[in-house]
């Protein structure tokens, strides 16, 4: 079994709630989103990011303003919608919620190492 092809469905678990967490703070630039996405080591490539963006826009969950830039042509700004908020904050109910299961298991399979 590979590590590394596991570990990168992991990081694919989650780049929707990254990606919305990210996008929740303020309007942003797709460059933006992949920089922090790449500086916290979570983007499995780039061209991940647009189909994702794509989708959650279909969802109503983000949506666009178009912005002039002096020295480049006009940028798609996104932002998260209402129904966006409400869809991330249960994702990351939910997220919280693994994360504990997935801590308390783990703990529990240390405990049982240290005994044998």
């Amino acid at each position: 079994m590979n590590v590394e092809n596991t570990k990168k469905q992991m990081r694919k678990g989650v780049l929707e709630l990254c990606i919305l967490a990210i996008i929740s703070e303020e309007e942003t630039y797709s460059t933006d989103i992949i920089a922090k996405l790449k500086e916290a080591e979570l983007i499995v490539k780039e061209g991940t990011l647009y189909p994702l963006l794509s989708r959650l826009k279909t969802a109503g969950l983000l949506h666009y303003n178009w912005r002039e830039s002096e020295n480049s042509p006009p940028r798609k700004y996104y932002f998260v919608t209402e129904e966006g908020t409400n869809f991330l904050n249960n994702l990351w109910s939910s997220w919280s919620q693994l994360v504990s299961s997935v801590n308390l298991t783990t703990k529990q399979l240390q405990t049982v190492e240290k005994l044998e």
